[in-house]
């Protein structure tokens, strides 16, 4: 498989869908079973219920921004930009 512009539109493309994925399933995890998962979690780590909270929707932030900025803008670009050739020869 070569690299051609393309390729990596199709790469940045499932790059976003699986994070977008990645963090509906987090935001589900955390809506649906929050006790839970902070059971789980003050196993390893002695934090309070709302320091948890904190930390897990501050990063569900960032990672949304990563997801958007590194995977959907540059498919978005690829997708939407006509590329124009570059040209050949001389002055034309």
């Amino acid at each position: 498989m070569s690299l051609t512009k393309e390729n990596v539109r199709k790469f940045l493309g499932w790059c976003s869908v699986i994070n977008i994925g990645l963090l509906i399933y987090w935001i589900g995890a955390l809506s649906l079973g929050n006790e839970f998962v902070f059971q789980i979690h003050t196993w390893w780590f002695d934090i309070p219920h709302d320091r948890f909270n904190e930390i897990h929707y501050t990063m569900m932030g960032y990672y949304k921004l990563m997801v958007i900025l590194f995977n959907v803008t540059p498919y978005l670009v690829l997708r939407f930009v006509k590329f124009v050739p570059p040209m050949t020869g001389g002055n034309e």
